[in-house]
């Protein structure tokens, strides 16, 4: 008996949602949180046994929270997941070991994360392999609308396992478009941390011992420099050696610093509209130089 409950939260998965079902049959406490979807997601999650519980999608962030706080889970641990992701037959037993010599003061586990381009691991292309998704019920909370950071009450361990993702099933263009709307809300964000003054630590960003904040600071760090897209194409291909990786690692390196561009353009394209509101002058073209 694994006595662990999963979360898999959906919109409109009815292809990535069955692999991801038929990698957790193990579990007899199976949810599905449901932006109402309108394709087959439901039926499907119904047909495998899962507790359906469906919410009009407004953030990231409190969507992952109101499945947290609402949901009527029969174990104290939650597996928390996405439709596009698989849990391999190796890593329920060795979950099931870690939360079964948990101390009290232990509220999550850390898992590596391999990131597929199609059939290829971005083994070293991929910039954050470590994501908490086994948590302790009531000891865990999202903050931020994008990229949302996941904050648990205690201390956190690691697994010395993994669990698969698979972001470029849908094509890239999918994962284009996904990201041209991601970029739009990271854009948003960068400008409201700046106006507010937020103050970035290169010693917490080099040297922190927790995680979230390591990589909160970083990327705030890195958001004040100059000619983002191609550094971080640089250090993705030199430093992190995608090009081991081969053309998918390339290929991700790539997409990756287009990402990046969507959130200079966007957030220029703001301040520069911005700053015509609050002078009443006409719109002028803007200059991308």
């Amino acid at each position: 008996m694994i006595d662990i409950s999963v979360l898999i939260l959906t919109k409109n998965e009815e292809q990535d949602l069955p692999a991801c079902l038929d990698s957790v049959s193990w579990c007899d406490d199976l949810h599905v949180f449901d932006s109402f979807s309108q394709d087959r997601t439901v039926e499907i999650a119904v047909r495998a046994g899962a507790k359906v519980t469906q919410r009009e999608f407004d953030s990231y962030a409190s969507q992952r929270n109101a499945a947290l706080d609402n949901l009527d889970f029969k174990y104290p641990w939650i597996l928390i997941l996405d439709a596009d992701e698989r849990i391999p037959e190796s890593l329920p037993v060795l979950l099931n070991k870690h939360i079964s010599r948990a101390s009290l003061n232990v509220s999550g586990f850390r898992i590596r994360r391999r990131d597929f381009l199609y059939n290829s691991w971005l083994k070293h292309a991929q910039i954050s392999p470590f994501y908490i998704r086994l948590v302790r019920k009531g000891k865990a909370r999202y903050h931020r609308d994008i990229n949302e950071v996941l904050e648990v009450d205690g201390v956190v361990e690691d697994i010395d396992g993994f669990f698969d993702h698979y972001p470029f099933s849908k094509g890239i263009n999918h994962w284009l478009s996904k990201h041209n709307q991601y970029s739009t809300m990271e854009a948003k964000r960068w400008l409201e941390e700046q106006n507010g003054l937020t103050t970035f630590s290169l010693q917490k960003a080099l040297f922190s011992k927790d995680f979230n904040e390591k990589r909160f600071h970083q990327k705030g760090i890195f958001y004040k420099l100059p000619g983002r897209p191609i550094l971080k194409w640089l250090y993705m291909i030199l430093y992190r050696r995608a090009f081991l990786d081969g053309r998918a690692g390339i290929i991700y390196a790539t997409l990756q610093a287009i990402y990046e561009y969507f959130i200079v353009l966007k957030a220029k394209e703001k301040m520069h509209f911005d700053s015509l509101n609050n002078t009443n002058k006409a719109v002028k073209p803007l200059k991308y130089s």
